[in-house]
């Protein structure tokens, strides 16, 4: 299959999939005769991994990371385990942190008048001066 063919069966755009190449993250496919990259089961199976575990949150060096365990018949489940226990703690901070974030903007928005005049306790926690 060609590149546009990975990328709707993978998830991926055609240009994340020779990002992904360009970066070693996936190994750049065979090219058929006419010189288009040709994906083969193996191919498209990676970029459909590397689909869900963006779509999870993993970033780049955590999909390498991944991948790499996914390729060793070696690999311990712990490790896969311990990455998305990682990963899940990463997110419960950064929730954490956008909830903060809103409490702070609905208590802004509470307590500026919103009228004509021109005092808003808005803009003067903003500047420093609230």
């Amino acid at each position: 299959m060609n590149i546009s063919q990975a990328a709707r069966a993978s998830g991926l755009s055609a240009k994340t999939i020779r990002y992904y190449e360009q970066i070693g993250l996936v190994v750049p496919p065979q090219r058929a005769d006419n010189g288009y990259r040709k994906y083969r089961a193996a191919d498209l199976e990676e970029l459909q991994f590397l689909s869900r575990a963006r779509q999870v949150g993993f970033d780049l060096d955590e999909c390498r990371q991944l991948l790499g365990l996914l390729r060793d018949q070696g690999r311990h489940s712990a490790q896969a385990r311990d990455l998305v226990q990682q990963k899940s703690r990463q997110v419960r901070e950064r929730i954490a942190q956008l909830k903060a974030m809103q409490r702070q903007l609905d208590d802004m928005a509470r307590r500026c008048r919103g009228d004509d005049g021109p005092d808003c306790a808005i803009l003067d926690d903003l500047s420093g001066a609230g």
